[in-house]
């Protein structure tokens, strides 16, 4: 990434002709070729030797591509870069200023020495002590990769008593706590080879006290903090937060805190949120002459839930919610404490330790025979001691068993099976023999279960055929609920998490129809979906079942969706739903062969256009069917099929309207009244008690039509034709467009002699007839006249244009009939009125 960038000689930097603050530089990287380059650094001058980078070069931070332009008129060919666009600091004052002896040309990486490897390395949370330099480079000695050095940091003698005393109010949180105070430091830059390491772990360095914090932060794993002596009032305290109390945190940013959050305060106020982040009061800076080093334990779960609930995540926090070393807290601040009068000077004072460092010691017996027996590995007995001890272990004993007590760093190893994985990994898991299973009966056991299998063959059956699996929500509104066979209060939940969410669902067509909807409404109108999850009909355990259920909408068949060259296949139908139903079903391990399809299906699938798979009378497996326009969960244009094996729901309500029967109702004018006949149920429709009994007259409902007053008729025929008068518009824009427009006008006029000729023949009854659209109705007005007599007399006519005198004895308004019947062409019987 910085190869690149190479070291350039400005040879001259001149003012620029259109602008103040640009400078023109003629730059050479050694080819003797001058490049021409304009920056904009206060620095650039003629003599210096800078960082150029090409065109063509990205530069690390902002990800730019440079290319060849022109600056205020001026071309530029390049760049000379900062450190921030480099990625190295913050600092943008001016450009990087190589050394005068850097070779021309050379990657600038190269010269200063940014070319180490980086590695990268992923830590499992079981692994804090791998969080540090110095434990990944532990396991690599003991891998056999180099040699391990440790060395021991040496007490550092104090030179007077420390001045601040720690109180720990809430032992639970904070074990143990020490501090030492340096008088007479003088902070300022760090040293090049310590900013050069936190350059390259990617942090910035700051000043001289906190480098050297986050330097033993990332090589030993050991978070520090260093307070402002000067800005601590009185004694520091550890104490869970009182509610309301606020923090300015290091990143400036302030936070409410509460009891449950373990913090650092003085006398005043408070100063640090305990293993997580420093407060800015008592931060340190470049003015700092004396200050307080701390090191200490923290509850890993307080450290978890208190950086959770702030949303606050850093490095300090990272490490001590997963563990660190215990017994490093001193040592860790006597390697602060050294580091700190290398760079900065000053007078150590005496440790202050508050609480005890909690004993981990801990031994294992250990067998010698483990590893094989768990691994299949043989590995010999000085083997093992030697990877236990160069992993930090301490090993004792002969024989087959060892004693083996685990180092402090090391809080995840529990007992032999955590011995053996150490072993293993260091030894070499390519080791492990390859075993092949026994092949008698007994040896391998399946391990899923029925209805895993089932589960995951019902959605390899129906991906197979086209459907795409979706994943909807377990809870549904309490509409949808109650006309898929739910709706109970026992399903209800307590605390929903919407308004349109409060039921379990009863099944997987609601979900299904919801999304196909939300498919067609961007444009998608042909989708399959499906998905094999639970639906709940009660609250007992036997009530939770799982479902299988796919849902096709328009065009979307298993040969494809959409149009085609050869023409189009059609939309989804019936059939379609049985053909996944059954393919389900037979991916399941159902008898396809001893299958009974009995026509019918729950009351929310159209009654002509669906069908129960069952196995006998009792047993139902399934449905098919249609979903009508008032059991879709969404307003669909066009009609949906689906499948699915749920139980069967409540009865069909009588007299229960679907999708699709203006369609097959027939207009019948009668008594002064328009009505609809519905087909029976071997047409496509059902109910005992359904309306067409009543046309035939059969029943107790011809009787009470007798007694019904003319007028009641006359509006309930009103209303149900207002109700069907989108379909009738329907089907007179279908027969506008079938016609042919030569015989357009041919057709009206014949249309027209035969109304009037009919109803000059025929005033009393009008037989049934179909509703025909024609071009122009609005000079046609249908009227009716009745009297109420022993001898009733009904009579219609047909007018070109409305009469304006009144009209006749008995009849309804001229009005309210061109409401009734502007839309429909009514065919007169030949019967004498």
């Amino acid at each position: 990434m910085l190869a690149p960038f190479v070291v350039a000689n400005v040879i001259s930097a001149e003012k620029h002709p259109n602008a103040d603050k640009l400078r023109v530089c003629m730059v050479d990287i050694g080819d003797g070729n001058p490049i021409q380059v304009v920056c904009g650094a206060p620095n650039a001058r003629g003599g210096m030797k800078a960082v150029f980078a090409a065109p063509g070069t990205t530069i690390p931070a902002s990800g730019d591509v440079l290319k060849i332009g022109a600056i205020r008129g001026v071309e530029s060919r390049g760049m000379l870069v900062s450190e921030r666009e480099m990625g190295l600091s913050d600092e943008h004052a001016g450009i990087i200023e190589m050394p005068a002896d850097a070779p021309l040309g050379k990657p600038f990486a190269e010269v200063l020495g940014l070319n180490d490897p980086v590695f990268d390395i992923a830590v499992t949370p079981n692994r804090p002590d791998a969080l540090g330099v110095h434990g990944v480079a532990r396991d690599l000695a003991a891998a056999g990769l180099g040699t391990f050095n440790e060395k021991a940091p040496k007490p550092v003698a104090g030179e007077f008593p420390c001045p601040i005393t720690v109180t720990i109010e809430a032992p639970e949180l904070c074990p143990a706590f020490g501090i030492r105070v340096i008088r007479g430091v003088k902070n300022g830059p760090s040293p090049e080879w310590l900013q050069k390491r936190l350059r390259a772990i990617g942090l910035r360095p700051i000043n001289a006290l906190v480098d050297i914090t986050n330097l033993l932060t990332h090589d030993r794993s050991r978070p520090l903090h260093v307070f402002d002596a000067a800005k601590v009032k009185g004694n520091l305290v550890v104490r869970r937060a009182k509610k309301g109390e606020k923090i300015l945190a290091l990143d400036g940013k302030t936070y409410e805190l509460d009891d449950t959050i373990c913090a650092i305060s003085d006398d005043v106020a408070v100063e640090s949120l305990a293993g997580v982040m420093g407060g800015e009061e008592s931060g340190v800076s470049e003015s700092t002459t004396d200050v307080v080093v701390e090191s200490a334990l923290w509850n890993p779960l307080n450290i978890a839930q208190t950086g959770r609930k702030l949303g606050l995540l850093s490095d300090a926090r990272f490490r001590f919610e997963r563990g660190v070393d215990p017994a490093f807290m001193m040592p860790g601040l006597e390697l602060a404490t050294q580091l700190i009068l290398e760079m900065c000077g000053g007078e150590p004072s005496e440790v202050f330790v508050a609480g005890e460092v909690p004993d981990t010691s801990r031994v294992i017996d250990f067998p010698l025979s483990e590893p094989k027996r768990l691994t299949g590995i043989e590995i010999k007995a000085d083997e093992i001691k030697r990877i236990l001890s160069h992993l930090g272990f301490t090993t004792a004993g002969t024989g087959d068993s060892l004693k083996v007590s685990p180092p402090t760093w090391r809080g995840d190893i529990e007992g032999k099976a955590d011995l053996v994985e150490e072993v293993v990994r260091i030894a070499g898991l390519e080791r492990v023999p390859e075993t092949a299973f026994e092949r008698d009966e007994n040896a391998r056991k399946p391990v899923l279960t029925t209805l895993q299998k089932r589960t995951r063959a019902a959605k390899r059956a129906l991906a197979a055929r086209g459907s795409v699996e979706g994943v909807t929500w377990s809870f549904i509104s309490k509409e949808h609920a109650t006309r898929f066979g739910g709706g109970k209060p026992e399903i209800a939940l307590a605390n929903p998490i919407a308004s349109d969410l409060s039921d379990m669902r009863p099944s997987l067509i609601p979900g299904l129809a919801i999304s196909a909807q939300k498919n067609a409404d961007r444009g998608y109108e042909d989708v399959a979906l499906f998905e094999v999850g639970q639906i709940f009909l009660g609250d007992k355990p036997e009530d939770q079942l799982m479902a299988a259920t796919s849902l096709r909408r328009g065009a979307a068949k298993v040969s494809g969706a959409g149009r085609h060259w050869s023409g189009s296949s059609g939309n989804v139908d019936v059939y379609d739903a049985k053909a996944d139903a059954l393919t389900v079903l037979a991916a399941c391990g159902a008898p396809t062969d001893k299958l009974q399809i009995v026509a019918g299906g729950p009351n929310y699938l159209h009654p002509g256009r669906s069908g129960t798979i069952q196995l006998g009378p009792k047993l139902i497996l399934g449905y098919f069917g249609e979903l009508p326009a008032h059991a879709r969960c969404a307003r669909h244009r066009r009609p949906g099929f689906g499948c699915g094996n749920f139980p069967r729901p409540s009865a069909r309500a009588e007299g229960e309207a679907h999708e699709g029967e203006a369609e097959a109702r027939t207009l019948r004018v009668s008594a002064g009244r328009a009505r609809f006949r519905v087909p029976r149920r071997s047409e496509g429709h059902g109910g005992r008690d359904h309306p067409c009994r009543a046309e035939r007259g059969e029943g107790s409902d011809r009787e009470h039509r007798r007694v019904r007053p003319l007028r009641r008729q006359r509006r309930a025929g009103r209303q149900e034709v207002a109700r069907d008068r989108s379909h009738v518009a329907a089907a007179r824009e279908d027969a506008h467009r079938c016609r042919d427009r030569r015989g357009r006008e041919e057709d009206r006029r014949r249309s027209l002699e035969e109304d009037r000729r009919d109803a000059a023949l025929n005033k009393h009854q009008i037989r049934e007839h179909e509703a025909v659209a024609l071009d122009d109705f609005a000079n046609l007005h249908l009227r009716f006249f009745a009297r109420t007599s022993a001898r009733p007399r009904r009579k219609c006519e047909i007018r070109r244009s409305p009469r304006k005198d009144r009209p006749l004895r008995g009849a309804p308004r001229a009005s309210h009939c061109r409401k009734l019947f502007l839309p429909v062409r009514a065919a007169l019987s030949q019967d004498r009125a």
